[in-house]
């Protein structure tokens, strides 16, 4: 691929990401801290735009491997949902001038749209991966550039957010205009992907998807579950990280000052580990890249436990070696699943990139909304109360699900890379049998 092409796709993770990481990072803290929402009510909202993801997702991926037409099938879709998406968004992050009945019901409404529009979005752009290359390295690179645009998304939204919405005599005007530029800006960089990308990797002659051939794609893909296993470990620990930083720092540590210099330091480390990561795929294959960055994370999480709030420099010591343990597997996961698009197609003949994308992004927020929602459940059990100083046991629950939670999920997760059946080898077998359709028995087979 050209690097113009390259840089194209991965712009459009940038965008996504203002987005993405606006609502993980900051949703819950400007429910309950701003809109004034408990805690408990948050995880409400939070839960159910999930159960809607369980609907949308899946038609979202079959509807996308469907389209026909000379744009391709994934590209329009970034056009289509680009402006509404960024309007919705808006939205949600608006106080309406309501009741706390009404405001409920307004969170309700608007982020449940929000997951709509992402989805109609962010489903056909990651399915773009598999349709601009099968080349098993070159989807690492693609990948790797990726989530470099992705991590500067997440500067920009974690380190500027909080100084953007100081502004502003009022937060919720702070939000709202925050959204308005995020919006624009994300629209600006996904009509940037659409211009410059192109589908090459298309599915068989006359293939006409039935939904049961999409079905079996899907949960007939031993490989598939396997890294949606791990994209699971992988982002609820991201996620419970993100949402209980600002708690962290401004009840545990007493520091709301240092909320942006963390996360610049962290997304930093992130940014510059991303070199080392086709390295390590190379060296070790993806699992086994994983396992390496899993390991890292597991030491460092013991370090921050064992740290003091008041030891604000090992905090951030175990907070970048984190971050950099992170790298490997917020890029990974993504060079993995077009992979099993292949094996999919080897299998059972049809090439369902629509449907696999999608059941790996449901598994993805469904991960997604089980930690946000679970940081809101366990702040509601142990009794936070906003804007307040918190009780010795509200902080010791936050101290304990900022540490504990991330290392249980990585010993999980290095399970799952172990068992990962699809290395480079295997991957070159499939595409060599996918190249000679009528050669019998495939390589696979023979072995």
């Amino acid at each position: 691929m050209r690097l113009k092409e390259t840089l194209g796709y991965a712009v459009g993770d940038l965008g996504i990401n203002l987005y993405f990481i606006s609502v993980m990072t900051y949703l819950l803290l400007f429910y309950t801290d701003v809109m004034g929402l408990s805690a408990t009510a948050a995880a409400g909202v939070i839960a159910l735009a999930r159960v809607v993801d369980a609907v949308t997702d899946p038609l979202m991926g079959m509807l996308a491997e469907r389209t026909r037409t000379r744009f391709g099938r994934f590209r329009p879709w970034l056009i289509l949902g680009a402006v509404p998406l960024a309007a919705i968004t808006v939205l949600t992050f608006t106080v309406p001038d309501l009741d706390d009945s009404g405001k409920l019901w307004w969170a309700y409404t608007t982020y449940l749209l929000f997951g709509v529009l992402y989805t109609v979005v962010t489903i056909p752009y990651s399915a773009l991966t598999a349709s601009l290359t099968d080349d098993y390295g070159a989807r690492t690179q693609l990948s790797t550039w990726r989530m470099g645009c992705a991590f500067s998304g997440a500067f920009i939204v974690s380190v500027g957010t909080p100084e953007f919405v100081q502004l502003f005599e009022d937060q919720a005007a702070g939000y709202q205009a925050l959204m308005l530029v995020f919006g624009v800006i994300a629209t600006g960089l996904l009509l940037i992907t659409y211009r410059t990308t192109k589908e090459r990797i298309t599915p068989p002659s006359g293939q006409n998807l039935a939904l049961n051939q999409s079905v079996r794609a899907v949960f007939l893909n031993p490989p598939l579950l396997v890294v949606i296993g791990i994209f699971c470990c992988g982002m609820l620990s991201f996620t419970i990280r993100q949402t209980l930083t600002a708690y962290y720092f401004i009840y545990y540590l007493e520091r709301p000052d240092l909320i942006s210099v963390f996360f610049a330091s962290t997304l930093l480390v992130m940014l510059a580990g991303l070199v080392s990561v086709p390295f390590l795929a190379e060296r070790y294959g993806k699992s086994g890249a994983l396992v390496l960055g899993a390991m890292l994370t597991i030491i460092a999480c013991l370090g921050f436990y064992i740290t003091a709030p008041e030891a604000v420099g090992w905090v951030f010591f175990w907070g970048c070696l984190i971050a950099l343990g992170g790298t490997p597997v917020a890029v990974l996961g993504w060079a993995m699943i077009p992979d099993t698009v292949e094996y999919a197609q080897w299998k059972h003949g049809v090439r369902a990139d629509g449907s696999i994308y999608s059941m790996a992004s449901f598994f993805q927020k469904l991960a997604k909304a089980l930690g946000g929602a679970g940081v809101a459940l366990g702040l509601g059990t142990a009794g936070y109360m906003a804007n307040q100083p918190q009780t010795p046991e509200t902080l010791a629950r936050i101290h304990e699900m900022f540490t504990l939670l991330p290392l249980t999920l990585m010993v999980v997760l290095i399970v799952l890379a172990r068992v990962h059946p699809l290395d480079e080898q295997a991957h070159a077998q499939i595409k060599q049998a996918l190249a000679l359709p009528n050669s019998g028995t495939t390589p696979l087979e023979q072995q």
